[in-house]
């Protein structure tokens, strides 16, 4: 089930992104945030902009929002997404079912421009954007470090119709 993110959300939303930061280079957090930081994070996208998880068996199995992208009012068409799923949730079809949904909902709130900042590599998460017709529009090189290593960023784009 799909549904909007709320604040009530935040411990599981916290315990994922967890995950991603203790064992992943896909986000370059270092230190995982504390729920008050995860709270603080979320409070003006939940109140602003499209935020979504899917519950599968009364837990959190992912989620995913849109968040200003540029601070410049001249940028304010254009939102950038991030999607997390917990790892025992991975191919299970969840993730292209939330970024339909926050896609739609970018849609319906007049977006013009979605951007996802993908570390590269993260094969799953290429193939779900490239899926949903996002386009390779950048590729930076060597611009993180995390655990010892040299990590590149890749944008990529999506223009709504």
């Amino acid at each position: 089930m799909i549904r909007p993110m709320t604040l009530n959300d935040v411990s599981e939303i916290t315990c994922i992104y967890a995950h991603y930061v203790n064992n992943t280079v896909v986000t370059f957090d270092t230190k995982v945030p504390s729920e008050t930081e995860m709270r603080e994070r979320l409070l003006p996208i939940i109140g602003n902009c499209p935020a979504w998880v899917c519950v599968e068996e009364g837990k959190i199995a992912g989620y995913c929002y849109a968040h200003e992208w540029k601070t410049k009012k001249a940028y304010s068409s254009t939102a950038e997404t991030t999607i997390y799923l917990h790892p025992d949730h991975l191919r299970k079809g969840y993730g292209r079912i939330l970024m339909e949904q926050l896609i739609e909902d970018c849609r319906k709130r007049s977006y013009h421009a979605l951007i996802a900042c993908i570390t590269i590599p993260n094969e799953p998460s290429v193939k779900l954007h490239e899926r949903l017709d996002f386009k390779q529009v950048s590729h930076f090189h060597e611009v993180g470090r995390k655990f010892n290593r040299w990590l590149d960023v890749a944008d990529y784009e999506l223009i709504l119709e």
